[in-house]
């Protein structure tokens, strides 16, 4: 119950028995849900404004405590009695613009420790349910006052990269292969792995060796080629058309078994 601490040690000097504790707890309830104190009685006195504080006073009845408050956007005014019921307080509170009530019966020794009325750490328990028990008597019942209730702000999660188009992909560590994007727009683009220099898609139109889909010895442009092409000389994941049989004994088709443009033009 954040807050009430320093309003308890402002108020410490009228609290001389259990009641009165709990019923600073409950205005602190009230303050906490868009309330504000005007004074004590039935009816308004001269100068009253709106407080968080208890005003003079509050606790001189130690059998029927009457207070009023009035929201913070002036829409509503309430009337709060306090009775004491033996070991019990009856909360009794009017809307006075709807003339809507609401009750609340609570057990002072479920919330107050009697015997600790000077240590504020001690004093009250089980805080979580009497703000439950306020919230659900009396707030909702006769309505929270508007923009009371903060809303705690909501973590948006990142939207994964593949999903979002104007994202930019997440570097790959040097060394590593980028991982192959199935295309949005399959299985109608053809060619498209033609217009991709890292050859992430599908659909082009020249097979690649390197990159056909079917297992092969693992032969990596990126490390180099032997007497033909130094370690780095092809980046990581790009297509590379070798200009040269590579290997001994490599099955599947010759990477330069397309005839140059016009081999079959006579007028060439």
């Amino acid at each position: 119950m954040a807050g009430l601490e320093p309003l308890y040690a402002w108020a410490r000097p009228a609290i001389s028995r259990p009641q009165d504790a709990l019923v600073c707890g409950i205005h602190w309830e009230l303050i906490r849900h868009g309330y504000r104190c005007l004074g004590t009685g039935d009816q308004p006195g001269p100068d009253e404004r709106k407080s968080e504080l208890l005003p003079a006073g509050w606790e001189a009845n130690k059998e029927v405590y009457t207070l009023r408050y009035k929201s913070t956007d002036d829409a509503r005014e309430l009337l709060l009695k306090a009775i004491m019921v033996e070991d019990s307080m009856i909360l009794n509170v009017m809307d006075r613009s709807s003339q809507r009530v609401a009750d609340v019966t609570l057990a002072v020794a479920s919330y107050i420790n009697p015997e600790h009325l000077d240590d504020f750490h001690k004093v009250y328990k089980n805080t979580e349910e009497l703000r439950a028990r306020i919230t659900s008597g009396i707030i909702v019942p006769l309505g929270a006052p508007a923009g009371s209730a903060r809303k705690e702000p909501e973590s948006k999660e990142d939207v994964p990269w593949d999903e979002d188009p104007l994202r930019l992909p997440p570097r790959q560590p040097m060394g590593t292969r980028a991982p192959s994007r199935p295309s949005p727009l399959s299985p109608f683009a053809v060619g498209g792995e033609d217009l991709d220099p890292l050859g992430g898609r599908s659909g082009g139109m020249i097979v690649d060796p390197l990159h056909s889909g079917v297992p092969r010895p693992g032969i990596d442009p990126s490390s180099g080629i032997p007497g033909r092409l130094p370690p780095g000389a092809v980046p990581p994941g790009a297509r590379f058309d070798p200009f040269g049989p590579i290997g001994i004994g490599r099955p599947g088709p010759d990477p330069d078994h397309l005839p140059p443009p016009g081999y079959d033009d006579m007028f060439m």
